[in-house]
């Protein structure tokens, strides 16, 4: 894209301005700014509300900046900034309406966003191949690895090519597969250059301009960089994972607001569904080793699914040490029968380090077949803490790392509901993680989950009544005073009580969305608990059965 394009918010605008006014009110950690003097002038948009922030001190180390949404298919200038949990799973940092797209709006836009990240750069970033993004990119982010979506130089390729794709059907098939299975540079090199020659394309502008690009979207180039991705998330089709069925071609700016709180929870809802299943599902081990059984206790259940893969697969993948030299030792790593594969694997006994040549661990944070079989060939047992990246662990969101950067954001986030919210939840996934090992302890559990949901319901209804109190006494209050000589100085004592009542009614409001929320998620917990102890009473049975028998 070149040159400027400005939008329009229409009638849609007014309604998210007031919605983030709002949002801000209740919480002064909700972020929103706008790029122009005055908030009725058109102006660029930018919110992060105070859960998007703190998921990004815990998990901002690889950023997403998703523009799909603006292009002629859907119409909309929405824009997003998300990431991955500790799940593997999408994550939100903060979202944007683009109606005035220039280089110097999207410099805005990351430095804003920035800002509202509290200045801490991502390691990398993935976006559209804009120019104008690019740029911005450059300039704000300078020391972050910028990646182009390759699903859109895909999408790009098709529609640049139109006839070669129409006239040649098994081009896309193995333009795909050069850019997606190339292992290594030359690899890729020696099929590009097979592919342009077979049909006739090596003229081609735009393939020319791809390929001088090619470090900034074919993977073998981006591998010595932090993607955060696991079992190919990129490879969907498309950035737009966290709004995928929530925002579509139909989406007006009037429904936004509305389909993004319904994706926030159903994102939400299933973050905490994967942190129940880790702590209440055993993984099957499937090999002796005790660095499974360590991996196992340390991953998310997701992601030790990935780690086991690639344990199984050192039986298949023997080591074959072929240079030495003291500290360091060379291994040449290959599947039976694929010898043409080997990668090269450098181990430093003395650190206990190892380098890959397919750098999985450095794309994705988890440690690749080729390192294990060289670990298994050395009797190494367990995992050096070096390949245990904790934003993959259960215990992601605590640390002291976590605590450095939560300690320079403002008080006022620190002190949030989300903040308390996220600490009510770790606590009550150990109480749920200690109620499930036995049928006593579930019941002394689930008393006390019952028991703390009465609480919260007396404290919501104290505070209901306090507020009809509170109106009450201010009804009263005028009548005290009938004396002309002192009615000013009554009715400045009402003006102040009311103000005063008007402050109180607010804060008993918020306590009360606040204890709507804990209440929420208590109950949450009991049904998980109730269907954990049903669970629990099946197996019984069955085992009576298979007594009986």
């Amino acid at each position: 894209m070149s040159g400027n394009r400005q939008r329009t918010l229409g009638g849609g605008g007014q309604h998210v301005l007031d919605y983030l006014k709002r949002m801000q009110a209740e919480n002064p950690a909700f972020f929103y700014a706008v790029q122009s003097d005055s908030e009725h002038s058109g102006g660029n948009i930018l919110w992060a509300d105070a859960s998007a922030r703190l998921n990004y001190t815990h998990f901002g180390d690889t950023v997403i900046f998703d523009t799909t949404y603006r292009t002629h298919r859907y119409r909309l200038p929405f824009a997003s900034f998300t990431g991955f949990n500790h799940h593997g799973q999408p994550l939100l940092f903060g979202c944007a309406l683009i109606l005035n797209e220039s280089e110097s709006s999207y410099v805005w836009l990351f430095q804003t966003w920035l800002h509202a990240m509290s200045g801490h750069s991502p390691a990398s970033i993935t976006t559209d191949p804009e120019r104008l993004i690019q740029s911005a990119v450059a300039q704000v982010l300078p020391g972050t690895r910028h990646r182009f979506c390759k699903w859109a130089i895909f999408r790009e390729t098709k529609e640049k090519l139109p006839q070669l794709y129409q006239s040649q059907p098994t081009f896309e098939a193995e333009f795909k597969k050069c850019v997606n299975e190339s292992e290594t540079i030359n690899e890729f090199e020696s099929s590009w250059e097979s592919l342009l020659q077979r049909y006739y394309i090596m003229d081609n502008e735009w393939l020319r301009s791809m390929y001088s690009a090619r470090q900034q979207w074919v993977p073998v180039y981006m591998r010595d960089a932090f993607f955060g991705e696991v079992s190919g998330t990129e490879g969907s089709g498309g950035l737009n994972l966290f709004f995928d069925g929530f925002v579509n071609a139909s989406t007006t700016i009037q429904m936004l607001v509305k389909q993004y709180e319904k994706a926030i929870v159903s994102w939400h809802e299933k973050e905490l569904k994967a942190d129940y299943d880790t702590i209440n599902t055993t993984p099957v081990l499937k090999t002796p080793s005790p660095m499974e059984k360590q991996a196992a206790n340390l991953y998310t259940k997701r992601i030790f699914k990935k780690f086991q893969e690639e344990l199984v697969e050192t039986l298949a993948n023997p080591a074959t040490k072929i240079d030495d030299s003291g500290t360091v030792a060379t291994y040449r790593v290959a599947k039976f029968g694929e010898d043409h594969k080997a990668n090269a694997v450098s181990f430093n006994s003395f650190e206990m380090k190892a380098s890959c040549s397919c750098q999985m661990f450095e794309y994705s944070g988890i440690i690749c077949r080729h390192v294990l079989a060289v670990f298994r060939a050395k009797n190494v047992l367990t995992l050096p803490s070096q390949y245990v990246l904790k934003r993959w662990t259960r215990n992601a969101k605590t640390g002291a790392v976590v605590e450095e950067q939560a300690s320079e954001l403002p008080v006022h986030f620190r002190d949030s509901l989300t903040v308390r919210y996220n600490n009510l939840r770790q606590e009550a996934i150990k109480f749920v993680e200690e109620g499930a090992k036995s049928i006593h302890i579930y019941n002394v559990a689930l008393d006390a989950l019952q028991e703390a949901a009465k609480k919260v319901a007396s404290i919501k209804n104290r505070s209901s009544g306090a507020t009809q109190g509170a109106t009450l006494a201010n009804g009263g209050s005028q009548e005290l005073h009938s004396n002309e000589e002192n009615q000013t100085a009554a009715y400045q004592s009402v003006d102040e009580k009311e103000k005063k009542i008007n402050e109180l009614t607010t804060e008993i409001e918020n306590t009360n969305q606040r204890c709507e929320v804990y209440r929420t998620n208590l109950l949450a917990v009991l049904r998980d608990m109730e269907e954990q102890k049903l669970k629990l009473s099946v197996k019984v049975q069955n085992a009576k059965l298979s007594l009986k028998e």
